[in-house]
C-alpha cells in the first residue's frame, strides 16, 4: 500500500526524487567533523524561532502604548509564556553563535571557493537578512534599550548625503520612533524577512548540493568515483550524516537549556536590564549599544572619525565591513581551499582577523570613553578595526605568495 501511494505522489509531485537527490543518494564527504555541525543546528533553530515566533504574536501588541505590557503579560500571565518568550530571546542569540561558527567554518576550510562561490553568496545574503530580522525583532518589546537602540540605528541612515533623511523618514514612518515604527518593524519581522530568509535557505541547500560539500581537506570528491558513478570518499548523507548531526543537536540542546533555565539574560549579554523598563522618550539610557552579535560592527562604526560632523564615515566603514565578506571568494587567489595546506602567511592572518572580530565584538559594548589596558577604548577599537580590513585588502597579495603544502588525491581522516 505504501509503495503504491508514494508511486501515486511521485506521479505528482517528485518527492522520491527530493529525498534521493538530497538525503538518501546525496554523497557527501565521508571526513565531516565537529565544525560540519553547525549547519543543521542552524537549520534547528530557524525552525525553533519561527515556532515560538508564531506562539508569541498569538498574545503579543504591536502598539505603541501596549507592546511592553503585553510582553509582560506573556511572562507572568500566559501559561508558559516565560518559556516561549526565553526561547525566542535566548534563541535569537544562539541562531547568531551557530551561523558566526558556521562562517568560520566556512573561511577555516576555503568553502567559499571555486566552485562553491554561489553557496558563499547566498550564505552571506541569509546572514545579512538575520541581522535586519534580529534588529526589527529587537524593538518589538519596546523597552529602553529596543527604543533608543533603534533611534541610534535608524538616524545614522539619515548620514547618508543628499537622500539620508528621507531614507530614516521612510524606515521610522514618523519624524521619530513612535507607533508607526512599531508596527512597520511587526510585519517585516513576522511576515517580509522571514519568507526572505526561508527562500536564501532553499537557494543555499540547492546551490550546495548541486556542487556538493567541501570537506576539512578541500579535497572534490567527484573527481573520483568508481564505475557506478558514486564518489569512492563520499557517503549517503542519510543515514550517516543525519544520524551523526543528532550528537550535535543533542549537545546544543544541553548547553541551551542550561543557558535558558539558568540564565537566559546570560549577564545582560543577551537581554539587557534597560529593556526590562518601559520606552520612554524623555529618558535616555546612560549607555547605548546594541545586543552582542552586532557590536564588531557598531565598534567599527565608533571606530572611524566624524568628517565634517558627519557619521557617514563610519556608517560607510560598518558596510564595507560586511561588502567584504562577500568578495572573499575573489581576494583569495591562493589555489588551496583548506587551512590544513595553507601556508603561514594565511594562518597569521586568519590568526589576527578572528582576534579583531572577537576585540571589536566586545569594544562595542564599552563606553568609548573608558580605558582598558590603560588605552582609550577608541584607539584600540580603531587598531583592531585597520586589522580587520587588512585581512581583506591584503588577501590577493599574501595568498598569492604562501607557502602552501601540498593537497592530497584523496579525503583523509585526520
Amino acid at each position: 500500500m505504501f509503495s503504491s501511494l508514494m508511486g501515486w505522489v511521485d506521479a505528482r509531485f517528485p518527492a522520491t526524487k527530493m529525498w534521493e537527490d538530497h538525503l538518501s543518494k546525496y554523497y557527501a564527504p565521508k571526513n565531516f567533523n565537529f565544525w560540519y555541525f553547525f549547519g543543521s543546528l542552524a537549520m534547528l533553530v530557524l525552525v525553533l524561532q519561527i515556532v515560538t515566533g508564531i506562539f508569541l504574536t498569538m498574545n503579543y501588541k504591536p502598539d505603541a502604548a501596549l507592546a511592553f505590557a503585553s510582553v509582560e503579560y506573556i511572562m507572568r500571565d500566559v501559561n508558559w509564556g516565560w518559556l516561549i518568550r526565553y526561547l525566542h530571546s535566548t534563541g535569537a542569540s544562539a541562531f547568531f553563535v551557530v551561523i558566526y561558527l558556521h562562517m568560520f567554518r566556512g573561511i577555516l576550510y576555503g568553502s567559499y571557493k571555486q566552485p562553491r562561490e554561489l553557496v558563499w553568496i547566498f550564505g552571506m545574503c541569509l546572514y545579512m537578512a538575520l541581522m535586519a530580522e534580529a534588529f526589527m525583532g529587537y524593538l518589538l518589546p519596546w523597552g529602553q534599550m529596543s527604543f533608543w537602540g533603534a533611534q541610534v540605528i535608524i538616524n545614522l541612515f539619515g548620514s547618508v548625503p543628499f537622500v539620508g533623511p528621507d531614507i530614516a523618514l521612510w524606515i521610522r514612518g514618523d519624524f521619530v520612533v513612535a507607533d508607526a515604527t512599531l508596527n512597520r518593524f511587526f510585519a517585516f519581522h513576522v511576515i517580509a524577512v522571514p519568507l526572505v530568509i526561508l527562500g536564501l535557505v532553499v537557494a543555499h541547500i540547492i546551490a550546495l548540493h548541486e556542487v556538493g560539500s567541501n570537506n576539512p581537506d578541500g579535497v572534490e570528491i567527484k573527481k573520483n568515483k568508481d564505475k557506478n558513478g558514486i564518489p569512492l570518499d563520499g557517503i549517503p548523507f542519510h543515514p550517516y550524516y543525519s544520524v551523526k548531526d543528532i550528537v550535535g543537536v543533542v549537545v546544543f540542546l544541553f548547553i541551551f537549556a542550561l543557558i535558558l533555565f539558568y540564565a537566559p539574560e546570560f549577564g545582560g549579554w543577551f537581554l539587557e536590564k534597560d529593556n526590562f523598563i518601559p520606552a520612554d522618550a524623555l529618558k535616555t539610557p546612560e549607555h547605548i549599544v546594541p545586543l552582542w552579535y552586532f557590536t564588531p560592527f557598531y565598534a567599527i562604526l565608533r571606530a572611524v572619525p566624524s568628517v565634517a560632523g558627519s557619521a557617514f564615515a563610519g556608517v560607510a566603514a560598518m558596510g564595507a565591513a560586511q561588502v567584504f565578506l562577500f568578495l572573499l571568494p575573489w581576494l583569495d587567489r591562493s589555489p588551496v581551499k583548506s587551512t590544513r595546506y595553507r601556508g603561514p602567511y594565511w594562518k597569521i592572518a586568519l590568526t589576527l582577523f578572528i582576534i579583531s572580530f572577537i576585540v571589536l565584538g566586545y569594544l562595542g559594548t564599552q563606553p568609548s570613553a573608558d580605558t582598558t589596558l590603560l588605552v582609550n577604548n577608541t584607539i584600540l577599537a580603531r587598531i583592531f578595526t585597520v586589522i580587520y580590513f587588512a585581512f581583506f585588502i591584503l588577501m590577493p597579495w599574501y595568498t598569492s605568495i604562501d607557502k602552501d603544502k601540498a593537497v592530497p588525491e584523496r579525503v583523509t581522516m585526520k
